[in-house]
């Protein structure tokens, strides 16, 4: 059983959990995830790794309360269990480090990270390493609101510089994370090829991907983006997280998460992901009727 050790609300309907569970801790690296099972009749989902502290044992988990499962976790409480935990899976984001090449002229040098949503607990791990790593790291983080904004002390510890954005403009910018993308981009379309941002490196909403890759391949500029498509035994079996990348089929939990952005279809995924919500509304309006019931 994975006991949980610490319980944080970030927002009213995000939950951060730090969960015991010393193998996985062990082993974790930035851009892999893990599967949750609440119980012996639960469901498995996808859940990033968003941080782990390999001599505590424990690993983080930050989620959204959007569908059933992820409601039955986030009224978890310390001490209590989860069922299973598997993991980690997928590939490790490529983190490189910046070298020096002739002329002065560095090589992966300059990475812009970005984060939408619930996917700044996604992306701040990869910008630590990538940091670590000796890059420049740029972040650019988002939210709908000022109360759905997190990790920001998190990200401006990893960042060199840290641009932050809202939907509302309750904080920060107001707008989205793609105008302050468009705008970085073009201002250092006339610096030397030493100020030039050589990755960008984006997850969260798909509608947000699929903007950023739109601005950077006009720019050519190398694009990874980390893909989040309904998921069921995250071993390339059941192939429900299959996703077209420059027109072959890739299954998310073995051939990814990350993709290069410029040859994802997120047409495609954008309708995969769709395809169950309304069954999900129907089955939290139920669980809802039933702790009503309970009560």
């Amino acid at each position: 059983m994975f006991k949980i050790r610490n319980k944080e609300r970030l927002a009213s309907s995000i939950t951060k959990l730090e969960i015991e569970a010393p193998l996985i801790a062990a082993k974790a690296q930035p851009g892999q995830f893990v599967i949750v099972i609440m119980d012996e009749k639960g469901e498995r989902i996808p859940l990033t790794l968003a941080d782990w502290d390999r001599v505590r044992g424990t690993i983080t988990l930050i989620f959204q309360d959007v569908g059933f499962t992820t409601h039955q976790l986030s009224i978890k409480n310390i001490g209590d269990s989860i069922a299973h935990i598997l993991g980690p899976l997928g590939h490790p984001t490529e983190i490189n480090p910046a070298l020096a090449c002739k002329g002065g002229v560095k090589k992966l040098g300059r990475v812009i990270c970005i984060g939408g949503g619930v996917g700044i607990a996604e992306v701040f791990p990869v910008s630590r390493a990538i940091k670590q790593a000796g890059n420049e790291v740029i972040g650019i983080i988002g939210a709908r609101s000022k109360e759905l904004l997190i990790l920001e002390k998190e990200m401006q510890k990893v960042c060199d510089k840290l641009y932050i954005t809202t939907d509302d403009g309750s904080y920060g910018r107001k707008g989205f994370v793609t105008d302050i993308l468009r705008e970085i981009l073009n201002q250092q379309t006339s610096k030397p090829a030493n100020q030039q941002t050589d990755l960008v490196y984006a997850i969260g909403p798909v509608v947000m991907m699929r903007a950023v890759c739109e601005i950077t391949r006009a720019l050519k500029i190398e694009t990874i983006v980390c893909l989040n498509p309904i998921m069921v035994d995250a071993t390339g079996m059941c192939g429900a997280c299959r996703c077209s990348v420059g027109g072959e089929v890739k299954f998310a939990c073995v051939d990814g998460p990350d993709f290069d952005g410029h040859l994802v279809d997120f047409q495609e995924l954008e309708k995969r992901i769709n395809q169950f919500k309304e069954q999900e509304q129907k089955i939290l309006i139920y669980a809802a009727k039933g702790q009503a019931t309970a009560t």
